[in-house]
C-alpha cells in the first residue's frame, strides 16, 4: 500500500475523545518496547510519525494515527513496564479494557512479541484477553532482524505454538530494518481496512 498524507490524530483516555468518522482501526498490542510505534513508521514509510523511545512505558494514552483517510493505526501502551505506579498501571488498564471490549471501529489486532524470547506471563495474559474479546488477530513476531534469516521461519513456527497452538491465528515475521516482510503483513491487513 502507498500511503501518501499519513498524521498523527489524537491520544485519547476516554471515549468521547475517540475519533468520530467511523474508519476503520488496526489496533496495535505488545509489551513496552516491542516495537509498535517502529512497526507504524515501518509500515508507512516515515522515520518519526509514531515516536519512539529507548526508554519503555512512553505511550501512556492511546494514539490514534489516520492514514490517508482511509484507516487508523492504533498504539495502546505497552503492558509489563515495572515502573509505572501500581495507580498508573490499573488507569491505563482500564482505559485499554474500555477500549477493546466497546470501541465498534476495530477491524483487526496486531499483537506484538519479541522473536527473540519465548512469550512472557505478560504475553500470554493479553493474549488470552485479545482472544476473549472475540476481534480478529495477527500475531507479529517481531525484530526479525535480530536473529539469522535462516532461524526466522522455524521460530515464528515455535512462537505460533507456543501462544497459538489451535494454528488458527495467522503469524508472520516483521522487522523494521529488514523490510522485506513488509508486503505480507499489508496484504494480511489490507483485508480488515476494506471490509
Amino acid at each position: 500500500m502507498l500511503v501518501k498524507n499519513p498524521k498523527f490524530e489524537i491520544s485519547a483516555v476516554r471515549p468521547n475523545q475517540y475519533p468520530s468518522n467511523g474508519l476503520p482501526e488496526i489496533v496495535l498490542v505488545g509489551k513496552s518496547n516491542v516495537g509498535k510505534s517502529s512497526f507504524i513508521n515501518t509500515m508507512i514509510n516515515r522515520k518519526k510519525l509514531a515516536r519512539t523511545s529507548s526508554e519503555p512505558g512512553k505511550t501512556r494514552q492511546i494514539n490514534f494515527y489516520n492514514i490517508d483517510d482511509t484507516f487508523y493505526f492504533v498504539d495502546l501502551p505497552g503492558y509489563g513496564y515495572s515502573k509505572m505506579s501500581k495507580k498508573e498501571q490499573e488507569q491505563v488498564g482500564k482505559f485499554i479494557e474500555q477500549y477493546l471490549f466497546h470501541r465498534k471501529e476495530i477491524s483487526l489486532i496486531v499483537f506484538l512479541i519479541d522473536i527473540r524470547h519465548n512469550p512472557t506471563e505478560n504475553d500470554r495474559l493479553m493474549y488470552n484477553y485479545v482472544i476473549s474479546s472475540g476481534l480478529p488477530c495477527l500475531i507479529l513476531a517481531n525484530k526479525a532482524d535480530k536473529i539469522a534469516k535462516t532461524k526466522v521461519d522455524l521460530t515464528v513456527s515455535s512462537l505460533q505454538k507456543q501462544l497459538n497452538p489451535l494454528g488458527d491465528i495467522t503469524t508472520l515475521p516483521f522487522s523494521s530494518e529488514r523490510k522485506v516482510y513488509q508486503d505480507d503483513v499489508w496484504n494480511f491487513i489490507d483485508d480488515f481496512i476494506n471490509e
